[in-house]
């Protein structure tokens, strides 16, 4: 066992021994930092040597299943590194991998670590547009992607080696299924620096073009300690993580956080989200710990959740804050508290609600260990407010931070000004300590002058049976600049019409402070990026633009 896999071990086995303990994790902490490091080699082989423990275990649409082992992942990626190293895969060359929840996306994401490659992931749902923007901008060297998909390439120019997994192999596609006739022993051809490129993550791009996120080998494989923290991980765990792949919160926990903890990586497949089904499947792989996007669990809550026999130990919501009355709900029916944690595509989580803490309605809790915290004051940038911008301290800069924005040193050296990682989002903290979201910096607005946010609003509107999502940005308004207005998605029994705006206009008077209340309401679906997460700037645009569909507050009183 190297020094590194040493140093790894003992600040992971800190943390599960103070899993429960947040005063003393967040004080005794400290990052293990060192100077080489392959989390593939180092940490994966270490652990999966000789274990014939399920590492990986999915279940497709069909019921069809495949379980694989720590050591036949081990062995598996040594395969497929030495077959990719044949085809040209070196150190540092950049491999855009375009996977499903399939077998193939784990052994490629551990052979390309063991050969110092650097990985771009990308999501199946990526047109050519956007394909040719990540083979531009990354420098792609090779792409390895599912065979329904590589007529998307067509058109996207390069000279990038192809390699297409499952299917017929089409001209100029190399077959990925060669990889399983490649040596089983794998020896690198050098040693990893911690801070050599691991990957490169294009970010949602909710509000503008996406920003190229750069990640180490030891920021996202060390980084995410936290986060196998904050969810709550164990050896043997049997952990579930709804997240598509090509987006960071996959690597936080399909493959980073549950292999840090040695537990089991669960996926259910599907092309349709269908409660029962995923509860039932849930029940019979023994699911110990759950993660999923807020969109997931507002759907679930609409389900019976009572189906699932046996529910999760632990239970955590990431990627948007999480509605209180959601939690609630799932509370009522499972006796757990989905606890929420706040990170970003540039860091791991950041802020969070770790198991066995006190927990308060609508915070994100505390900041992990390894990270301090700090709310920047908006006017003099100062730290110790009781609202601004949420910020993390460089003076003991994180591991779990990014290298920078790739290719792009002015927006990197923007956001790291002054000492500070300056997230964006705008947070409160009170007395003990804990961080309420608020917003992000370009969402929070002013109506008569007062600061409104957006995420207090949509979670009022939640509160009613009616609304099955809802997002809130401002409408242009005469007298006040600017009023809320509410793009409504509602649930299942519920039409659209004057009849159901006169209902939520009138809850919005009984939940909300008059400076507060939702003004104007459209029923309509709410554009989101391939990950998820809604595109507000895309509803603001429609806002300025004006909808004959619009209900106004004052046409029912």
């Amino acid at each position: 066992m190297t020094t590194a896999t040493e140093s790894f071990r003992g600040a992971r086995d800190f943390l599960l021994e103070h899993r429960a303990d947040w005063a003393t994790a967040y004080e005794g902490f400290r990052w293990p930092r060192p100077e080489r490091f392959n989390w593939a080699l180092d940490w994966f082989d270490v652990i999966a040597d000789g274990n014939d423990r399920t590492a990986l275990h999915i279940v497709e649409e069909d019921g069809s299943e495949v379980r694989v082992s720590f050591a036949e992942m081990a062995e598996r990626s040594d395969r497929a590194a030495n077959w990719l190293r044949d085809r040209g895969v070196g150190a540092e060359d950049r491999v855009l991998v375009m996977l499903g929840n399939q077998v193939e996306l784990w052994e490629t994401a551990l052979a390309a670590m063991k050969l110092r490659a650097v990985v771009i992931p990308a999501t199946p749902l990526l047109g050519p547009a956007d394909l040719g923007d990540r083979v531009e901008r990354g420098r792609v060297a090779h792409v390895i992607v599912r065979a329904e998909d590589t007529g998307k390439f067509d058109d996207v120019p390069g000279t990038y080696t192809r390699i297409s997994v499952g299917g017929l192999p089409r001209e100029g596609w190399e077959p990925y299924e060669d990889v399983y006739a490649a040596p089983a022993e794998f020896l690198p051809d050098g040693p990893t620096l911690a801070d050599d490129p691991l990957m490169l993550y294009f970010t949602s791009g909710t509000t503008a073009r996406p920003k190229l996120v750069e990640h180490t080998h030891t920021s996202y494989p060390i980084g995410h300690l936290a986060t196998m923290y904050w969810i709550g991980l164990r050896p043997g765990d049997v952990h579930l993580n709804i997240s598509s792949p090509g987006w960071a919160k996959h690597a936080w926990s399909n493959l980073f956080a549950p292999w840090n903890a040695e537990a089991t990586v669960f996926i259910h497949n599907y092309t349709r989200f269908d409660a029962a089904r995923l509860m039932a499947e849930m029940d019979r792989a023994g699911v110990t710990t759950f993660c999923a996007p807020p969109t997931v669990w507002r759907m679930l809550i609409q389900a019976d959740l009572t189906q699932l026999r046996t529910t999760p130990r632990e239970a955590v919501a990431a990627g948007e804050p999480l509605n209180p009355e959601v939690i609630e709900q799932v509370r009522q029916a499972w006796g757990v508290t989905v606890r929420d944690g706040f990170g970003q595509t540039e860091t791991a989580v950041q802020v969070a609600n770790p198991p066995g803490q006190p927990l308060k309605t609508g915070s994100m809790g505390r900041p992990s260990p390894g990270y301090r915290v700090e709310l920047l004051d908006p006017v003099s940038g100062a730290p110790g407010a009781a609202e601004g911008e949420i910020a993390l301290d460089l003076s003991e800069r994180p591991v779990g931070l990014m290298a920078g924005y790739h290719g792009d040193a002015d927006r990197t050296a923007e956001v790291m000004a002054g000492g500070y990682y300056r997230t964006g989002d705008i947070g409160s903290r009170d007395e003990d300590g804990y961080i309420t979201y608020v917003g992000r910096a370009d969402d929070v607005f002013k109506a008569s002058d007062y600061k409104i946010s957006p995420f207090e609003l949509e979670s009022a509107l939640l509160e009613h049976e009616a609304v099955a999502e809802a997002a809130v940005v401002p409408a242009p308004d005469e007298v006040r600049l600017a009023v809320p207005k509410a793009y409504v998605v509602l649930a299942e029994g519920w039409e659209p019409g004057p009849d159901t705006a006169k209902v939520l206009f009138e809850h919005s008077r009984q939940v909300l402070a008059p400076y507060k209340r939702v003004r104007r309401l459209e029923f309509a679906p709410l554009p989101k990026t391939v990950s998820g997460k809604i595109r507000r700037i895309e509803l603001r645009e429609a806002t300025a633009a004006g909808s004959a569909d619009e209900y106004r507050e004052e046409d029912f009183r």
